[in-house]
Order: C-alpha cells, then structure tokens, then sequence
C-alpha cells in the first residue's frame, strides 16, 4: 500500500530563488527571494502535504475512499486536494472568511467539500473555531482522518528534510539571515533544525504577523490569511529562531504593492510579512550581508484582496495601506531584479 503514495516524496519541486536589489533608507542591499510558488499547486505547502500524507499512511493505509478532515486558510486545502485525488481519496476543508475568493474557487473546482466557518474565536481570529469544527466532524464520523498540521511531526519534519537544506544549497557559504512566516510554526521549526545542524552562522527570524499568537502575547485583528495564529505554536522552542518579527497587515501589503509596481513581482501576504521584516533587519545597526526570505507563495490569488483597493476599503485598512506606501517611499524604498 506504501507504493499508492510513494509519488508524494516528489509532490513538490526544489524551488528556485532570485537575487533582489533593494534600495533602503540610503543603503543598497542584496537578497534573495524564495519562491515557493512553483511547487505545483503554487505554496510551500505541498511540501506540508505531501509529509503529513506520507506520515498518516504509514500509520494506517490511506485507502481509496478515505475522507480526510482539515483545517485551513486555504494553500494547505488546496495541496491535500491535489494528492488526496491522485489515490483516490477526499477532503473536507474547514476554511474561514478570510480564506481569499481565488482560493475558494479552487477548493471548489477540485471537488472538495468545503465547510465555512465565520465566528471570530476571540483572538483575533478563526483557527480555534475551525479546529472545534474538524473536531466535531470527526467525532461525528469515526472513518474520517484528520492529519493535524498544528500537531504531527510530520509538519517539521518534511521541511527539515527538504526545505531547510535547499535554502542552505542556494544561499551558499554567504548566507547569514533566513526569514519565514510563521503559522503552526512547523515550517519554521523544520527549517531551522536543518540549518543548527550546519557549519554555518545562519540567524532564524520568525515572522510573525501583529496580534497573532505565535510569537505574540496580545491578540489583535488579523486580515491576511496564512501567517500569525490565535495561539502558540505546538512546535517553535526558544531555541528553533533567534529573534522574531511581528508586520502588520498595512505594512506588508503595502510592500508586496511596492514590489509589484518596480518589479512586476506579485508576492501573497504572508511573503510581504517575510520581506517587511528583512527590511527592517536591513535598516537597522547589525544588517544581514546576504539574507534570504522564504516566501510561501505569489501574489495570483491575492488580486481580489491585497492587490484590490474594493477589498482593502471593506476591511478598513485603505487609508493605513496607502500611508505605509507612502513612508517606505519617503524613506527611499525601490526594488529591482537582480
């Protein structure tokens, strides 16, 4: 049966990078962009997918048929999807408002059954009540499986596999920095026990957005879907980064903005969060000579949300938005291709 999902060690691909030229309060500096955008079903989390997948099975056969419970914001729906289908499995995604149109569309033309949460949990945002809708189905339907990206090992693990020796590989002996978005925090966690094991200075910066839980103690408002959480994560240790980051929601879509319009790059939220605070690490006494920030996907389906001035006015951030554009240009923010 191990052969049924054997193809899920190649459901993702090792992704390229690019060399970015940023201008920045009077200094020029040059980085490297991740683009996790290629994996086939366009995030980092096919790589999730395909781990938490490999993982379920070898505790018990994934047999056609088999219903598979999770929780998401929407990349990780549409990863499970794209497996799930190529063994003859299903998924039922508990999504939330904040999961963008783009990818409920997808979700929808791949034949998941969607489940639409809308109560707030109370911390700025819907994971927790997702979570008590997964467990409910689950509880309500014994044969479903739920992977559990918040608490499998299998979550950390495939990055430490994969994802952490590709950004070694191409940051190359230069590489001092490395920042990534955090959410469960396994990508992060998996990342980082790779690069502790390398001869290597490399600093961690988790990125976090403000008013999560992950790396935060105070919960707030949260817009973009795929960073920040309403708790901890069940697998970042003081040891697994070295500083973390909190952007807020204005500041990293006024950059992923500002990217598209120098470079014609359009970078997902979660990705501005990532390049935000490169940049303010890069603005600061101790800058990182040559960082690298993961970014966990582009900016194709995101044009209804944070490339679309409607949306930014209906959530009540038009006016934060277009003042953060305006103090990074004032402080002589330009990028190009490198």
């Amino acid at each position: 049966m191990l052969s049924r999902v054997a193809h899920l060690e190649s459901a993702f691909t090792d992704t390229p990078t690019a060399v970015l030229v940023t201008e920045y309060r009077g200094r020029e500096h040059h980085l490297r962009l991740k683009y996790e955008s290629f994996n086939p079903s366009g995030s980092i989390k096919d790589r999730t997918a395909a781990g938490l997948l490999m993982v379920m099975d070898r505790q018990a056969p994934l047999t056609p048929g088999t219903v598979v419970v999770e929780s998401t914001s929407g990349n990780l729906g549409l990863a499970l999807a794209r497996q799930l289908a190529e063994i003859d499995c299903r998924l039922i995604a508990v999504i939330d408002p904040k999961t963008p149109p783009a990818t409920r569309d997808s979700l929808a033309a791949a034949g998941v059954e969607v489940c639409h949460v809308d109560s707030p949990d109370g911390f700025g945002g819907y994971q927790l009540t997702r979570l008590e809708r997964v467990r409910a189905l689950c509880a309500g339907n014994p044969g479903y499986r739920w992977p559990n990206q918040y608490a499998s090992f299998a979550n950390p693990w495939i990055h430490q596999l994969t994802t952490g020796p590709e950004i070694v590989a191409q940051g190359g002996p230069d590489l001092d920095a490395v920042y990534v978005a955090v959410s469960t925090g396994g990508t992060l966690a998996g990342i980082s026990a790779h690069l502790r094991s390398v001869d290597q200075q490399i600093r961690v910066v988790a990125v976090d957005a403000e008013g999560s839980m992950v790396t935060g103690t105070a919960p707030g408002r949260r817009h973009l879907a795929g960073i920040g959480a309403s708790r901890p994560s069940a697998f970042l240790t003081p040891y697994a980064y070295d500083g973390a980051v909190r952007v807020g929601d204005a500041e990293s879509i006024a950059v992923c903005r500002i990217l598209r319009d120098d470079t014609g790059v359009a970078l997902g939220g979660s990705s501005g969060c990532v390049l935000r605070a490169c940049l303010t690490e890069l603005a600061g006494d101790q800058p990182p000579r040559s960082p690298l920030c993961l970014c966990p996907d582009g900016g194709d389906r995101y044009q209804a949300t944070v490339y679309d001035d409607a949306w930014l006015t209906t959530v009540g951030i038009a006016e934060e938005v277009r003042l953060a554009e305006t103090r990074l240009r004032n402080d002589g923010l330009r990028f190009q291709n490198g």
